[in-house]
């Protein structure tokens, strides 16, 4: 599928663009919400009438199939929009909140009101889903939005870059396709609020830049992602799920288990049932899966594969640096000495220390339940966390011991498609959250709005002066002793 590169933007016409999205927002016709509601229907048709254009790019980049661009990055945004438009009129309602006794009589609310110009960084492995999803909160909330694709999906961002402005208000909705030097040139200029998905050395500039304007940021980060494994019960079930949510779309996936920890007398039975559910997701060749996804770029693919020899590799492992095809690959690690110990040293293998974000998949063979949450601790705060237990206490015990972004109880993925469910992370794994109301709130300011009557001011016991029986009163209402 050849594809036609976009003329990247000088820094003045980003200026310029920047600009047309603040004019649109400040003519105010993005605050009723029949515009908001126009344009998220224009975004659902623009989804369903160029679906195949936009399963052929994804293709194309990152080698997905149809189905599951459909279910992971088209559907997921569909679902977005529909939950959005159902629950827009409650959203944008004001919020009555109570008042202290003191205050009374009198009403307050919190009244959402727009941002401005939200601009919407968008990471690869995603690269429909993560740029448009921001989106849909965008627009309910009543912002204008620069979209920014990445370059290493290069068809996705082509198409979008040609189609958002042919569905969606032009001055409200901007795309801005380039690299390096064109998300430079845009985190130059003052917007409202930005969205980043990517990685933290990226979101530490990201970040700085926004401080230089006070901008509010959502970062969308990763980590390593650990899962916990000892539900012998269910081991195919759990292998199963593990096996899908790890090396489904190559595991580019930041939400994906990184690694699993087990008992060491479970680690030859999951690895053996992992491989039983590799080869029946994706036969016995994967390279030759119509489902299975190749490794963005030259360099991703020669950092996983420099990964295969710091353990022992299980199964998979077959590489083709040409195609960027790598196999589903367990890799068996040896036992930490210290589970609690800093993984920070270079002594430590690089597997244990970085994101992953591929398909290699390390065991970990750790001595309990509390050794992995020993282990887990030890590491920066994960974007995910995934339990597979046959105890409740166990369960609970991560849960309650941890802290991660979301947490997975017998699946993992599945968190990020549920709109009703904040996404976001914690510490290293990010900062703030959206889908649903998360996103309306997230690009909303809940603006506090009091009124007291001026009839029947008790107002007056407030106000000086405070001498004699009026001082006391006044202290005692107010609760001042």
């Amino acid at each position: 599928m050849p594809v036609t590169p976009t003329p990247p933007l000088e820094p003045d016409a980003i200026r310029r663009t920047v600009a047309t999205a603040r004019a649109r927002f400040d003519d105010g016709v993005t605050r009723p919400l029949a515009w908001r509601r126009e344009q998220l229907a224009a975004l659902d048709r623009l989804l369903v009438e160029h679906g195949v254009e936009l399963e052929e790019a994804l293709h194309a980049d990152l080698h997905k199939s149809a189905t599951e661009s459909r279910i992971t990055e088209i559907g997921v945004v569909r679902a977005e929009i529909a939950h959005a438009l159902r629950h827009l009129t409650r959203w944008a309602r004001p919020r009555r909140t109570s008042l202290p006794l003191a205050l009374r009589p009198g009403r307050a609310a919190l009244v959402p009101e727009p941002l401005g110009v939200v601009l919407v960084i968008a990471p690869w492995n995603y690269p429909v889903q993560l740029l448009l999803s921001p989106l849909v909160g965008v627009l309910a909330a009543g912002n204008t939005a620069v979209l920014k694709p990445s370059e290493l999906a290069p068809h996705v961002s082509a198409l979008l870059t040609r189609l958002v402005p042919a569905h969606l208000d032009p001055r409200a909705v901007r795309v801005v396709p380039g690299a390096v030097p064109e998300t430079t040139a845009l985190l130059a200029e003052r917007f409202d609020h930005i969205v980043y998905t990517g990685n933290g050395r990226v979101a530490r500039i990201v970040a700085r830049a926004a401080a230089e304007h006070l901008t509010p940021t959502t970062l969308e980060l990763g980590g390593k992602s650990p899962a916990w494994f000892d539900d012998d019960a269910h081991l195919e079930q759990a292998a199963r799920r593990i096996a899908w949510a790890k090396f489904s779309n190559a595991g580019q996936t930041c939400i994906a288990p990184d690694h699993v920890l087990t008992t060491p007398d479970r680690v030859a039975a999951l690895t053996a049932a992992i491989e039983r559910a590799v080869r029946d997701l994706w036969g016995q060749d994967p390279a030759s899966s119509p489902d299975y996804g190749r490794i963005v770029s030259d360099t991703h693919h020669a950092r996983l594969v420099g990964y295969l020899d710091q353990g022992r590799v299980a199964f998979g492992g077959d590489h083709d640096a040409a195609t960027r095809f790598l196999a589903p690959t367990v890799l068996q690690m040896s036992q930490p000495t210290d589970p609690a110990a800093s993984r920070d040293g270079e002594d430590v293998p690089a597997v244990l220390r970085e994101e992953i974000f591929g398909p290699v998949l390390p065991i970990i063979p750790v001595p309990s339940a509390s050794a992995a949450i020993d282990y887990v601790n030890a590491g920066d705060k994960p974007l995910a966390l995934y339990v597979f237990s046959a105890s409740a206490a166990t369960s609970r015990a991560f849960v309650q011991g941890t802290s991660s972004g979301t947490v997975g109880l017998d699946v993992a993925l599945l968190q990020a498609a549920a709109p009703e469910l904040p996404f976001g992370g914690v510490g290293e794994s990010g900062s703030g959250s959206y889908h649903g109301q998360a996103s309306f709130d997230a690009f909303s300011h809940l603006k506090p709005v009091l009124r007291k009557p001026l009839e029947l001011d008790t107002l007056r016991i407030a106000q000086p002066p405070f001498s004699g029986r009026r001082g006391r009163v006044a202290r005692r209402l107010l609760g001042l002793g």
